[in-house]
């Protein structure tokens, strides 16, 4: 699967607007029925415009859409809202005419107007969405604020116009993000600052319920307008759930879908198990693991000492925590991703090299700092590795173990000198090189509650990236790749990360569930499409 997610992504690079065959309903689906999800920690909203980690982006996919969606289980593009698309000859206008009859959970019929609001909303920069950068090609985005972007016209009830200001061959990826999902005003207006708690949109499900600390409720959208999804009646998440618990429940039939995956640590137990291993689903990522290091913060000011912190973890020790469930990371890219520079070795493992940088910028003694890490296993063994090779160069970092979202608020703010990004750690929104740039590595992550955690930001590089994705025309596809490689080697050069791994996702069901296994580690709507998924 991980090959073919990587000739995917090529060709969707080379060939936009290319669109796929639509999903074949599954004859086996049957229509009812609820199914119980766990997870170790809360959601922190269910905002499209502020949600971005993996726990809620499925969720969010499924209370809301945008005009570009993707063919479940799979990276192929396929309409949503927009019911169809014209793109001038130049690549820089999208007209978008919008499915008539749409409604949102509010019972309101969706306009281009609604569209509108909802572009102006994420790049307003008083919504501090992270996702905001995502939109830098629309005319206006430098200038975006109360009064919207000049780019995005409501031609009539039913059509909207995007102007561009420079091509993006990612644009319709773009518009299939979360942050692209359409949102009714009156409602956020309504709900305020809580909108992500109080959630409308026009998607498969509804919220029903929210209890914090203990569950969410998801039911049925009857007038969802695709026809005959989702099946499921219900979907309830379990928070405050322990995995090792959660597997265990679902053992016993009490679980549908651990949120968390199956435990490091009963792994091997899992897969020597015949009727257990049954159930585990596999799926390739595009992903990294790796660790931030802020470079406003000293030490990591310091090239050397970043350098030296890249030198001195063992990539390979880590990879065995996680029964070897990953290879060993040298870059930013994964290495099915287009872009990727084959043969760059990166940093290599170099203890007394790792000490001698250090000493060149005046640490022989080496410091003190903090380690933030997601508090579900097996991150906090992981950081525990880190911690070890760190003071094997004069290193002492001080774990800060902590829920998922405040980790992520640590690092939006700045505050956090490094971060272990597992369990948080990126997946690829869209199967295409730049997005892993933009938000995390790119200037316009860097900002207050951005994702780009080590708060790194070159011009010059942002520059070339910005290059790269005007290079809509398929005939420049190799130039464009040649161009991301040159980006994600230039980050390198300055070491704002520590690439860790590469690793593949397993996860399991119960014996009830149906639908095709992709559906379960949906490359797109990470984890779980539960639009698609249904109870046999």
């Amino acid at each position: 699967m991980t090959k073919w997610l990587a000739s995917t992504a090529l060709v969707l690079t080379l060939a936009l607007p290319a669109m796929a065959q639509d999903y074949t309903p599954d004859p086996n689906a049957k229509a009812g029925g609820s199914i119980t999800v766990t997870y170790k920690d809360d959601v922190a909203t269910l905002d499209p415009a502020i949600g971005y980690d993996w726990q809620n982006w499925s969720m969010i996919k499924s209370l809301f859409d945008g005009m570009m969606d993707y063919v479940p289980g799979t990276t192929e593009l396929r309409p949503g809202l927009a019911e169809s698309y014209d793109i001038s000859p130049d690549g820089l206008v999208y007209t978008f005419k919008l499915r008539a009859g749409v409604k949102f959970h509010n019972g309101r019929a969706m306009t281009a107007d609604d569209v509108k609001y909802s572009l102006d909303r994420v790049t307003n920069p008083e919504t501090q969405s992270p996702g905001a950068g995502f939109f830098a090609a629309i005319a206006g985005f430098d200038a975006a604020g109360a009064g919207g972007l000049s780019g995005v016209e409501v031609v009539d009830p039913l059509t909207v116009r995007i102007t561009l200001s420079r091509p993006d061959a990612t644009f319709l990826h773009v518009m299939a993000l979360n942050f692209a999902s359409v949102v009714p005003k009156e409602a956020v207006d309504a709900a305020g600052a809580d909108f992500g708690k109080m959630p409308v949109g026009t998607g498969a499900f509804k919220l029903a319920d929210w209890t914090l600390g203990q569950r969410l409720v998801f039911e049925k959208n009857a007038d969802y307008w695709r026809a005959g999804v989702p099946y499921l009646v219900q979907v309830v998440f379990e928070v405050g759930q322990e995995p090792v618990v959660a597997l265990l429940r679902l053992q016993n039939g009490e679980v549908d879908v651990p949120g968390d995956g199956i435990p490091p640590a009963k792994f091997m137990e899992v897969m020597a198990d015949p009727a257990q291993a049954a159930r585990v689903v596999q799926g390739g990522q595009l992903h990294t693991g790796y660790i931030t290091l802020n470079v406003t913060q000293a030490p990591f000011d310091k090239l050397e000492v970043r350098k030296a912190v890249n030198m001195a973890i063992n990539k390979d020790r880590i990879t065995q925590i996680i029964n070897g469930r990953a290879v060993p990371a040298t870059q930013p890219l994964p290495p099915t991703m287009p872009g990727y520079t084959e043969g760059y070795a990166g940093y290599a493992y170099d203890i007394d090299g790792a000490k001698a940088l250090l000493a060149q910028a005046g640490l022989a003694d080496g410091f003190e700092t903090d380690l933030y890490v997601m508090n579900t296993d097996p991150n906090p063994r992981i950081a525990q590795a880190i911690q070890q090779d760190l003071a094997a160069i004069g290193v002492k970092a001080n774990i800060q173990s902590l829920a998922q979202a405040n980790v992520i608020e640590a690092g939006g703010a700045g505050n956090a000198p490094m971060i272990w990004s597992g369990g948080m750690a990126w997946i690829a929104d869209f199967p295409d090189p730049s997005n892993f740039y933009g938000p995390i590595l790119g200037c316009a992550g860097a900002g207050e509650g951005g994702w780009n955690w080590s708060k790194f930001c070159d011009a010059a590089l942002d520059a070339k990236a910005t290059a790269a994705d005007s290079l809509s025309d398929p005939a420049r596809a190799a130039d464009r790749l040649a161009l991301w490689s040159e980006v994600y080697t230039g980050v390198m050069e300055q070491a704002p990360w520590v690439p860790v791994f590469n690793e593949e996702r397993y996860t399991m069901k119960s014996e009830r569930m149906g639908g095709d296994d992709a559906l379960y580690v949906d490359p797109v709507s990470i984890p779980v499409n539960y639009d698609y998924v249904y109870v046999k």
